[in-house]
């Protein structure tokens, strides 16, 4: 019995526990449940942060999370899986990203959640802007890039073609 995926996007925080739960209920199928839950930090790279903000574009930000879903749904035998995302301003150590995935198995499951980790880092649309605090640094908004790093770990997921 495979259960609906539910994607959320929204400005409230979230319970990592209360979602997981939902995924459970009355399924004796599931073996393993992972979560992932992202939390702002108190820097960014570097330097102290006051906040965040995420912005995205209603209605194509669900969509295009949704199409990574059931791209993992494909690959992998899940029996269940949540992605909460939350947007607006955020400060450190507040909640951002829940991904929870239910499989009969734990590779299967972690793999899951890596992948859906991994696009949402650096694929879903999503705009980050931070605010630095502290004295002795310029103080402003500063739009943020996606890392070189994150993009690499992505693209481990995507099937390389073979030589011509």
């Amino acid at each position: 019995m495979q259960m609906a995926a539910t994607v959320r996007l929204q400005c409230e925080p979230f319970d990592a526990g209360s979602e997981a739960a939902k995924l459970r209920r009355g399924r004796g199928d599931i073996g393993a449940v992972v979560t992932f839950t992202g939390i702002c930090r108190q820097d960014e790279a570097g330097a102290p942060l006051a906040a965040m903000t995420l912005e995205h574009y209603p209605g194509m930000a669900e969509a295009e999370i949704v199409r990574h879903v059931e791209a993992a749904e494909r690959r992998w035998p899940l029996l269940g899986v949540a992605v909460v995302h939350r947007y607006g301003r955020l400060e450190p150590g507040e909640e951002i990203v829940l991904v929870v995935t239910a499989a009969a198995h734990r590779q299967d499951a972690f793999a899951a959640a890596e992948f859906l980790m991994d696009y949402l880092k650096t694929r879903a649309p999503f705009w980050k802007q931070v605010e630095l605090a502290g004295s002795g640094r310029p103080r402003g908004k500063i739009w943020v890039d996606a890392k070189q790093s994150d993009d690499a770990l992505a693209d481990r997921w995507t099937p390389r073609r073979a030589a011509e």
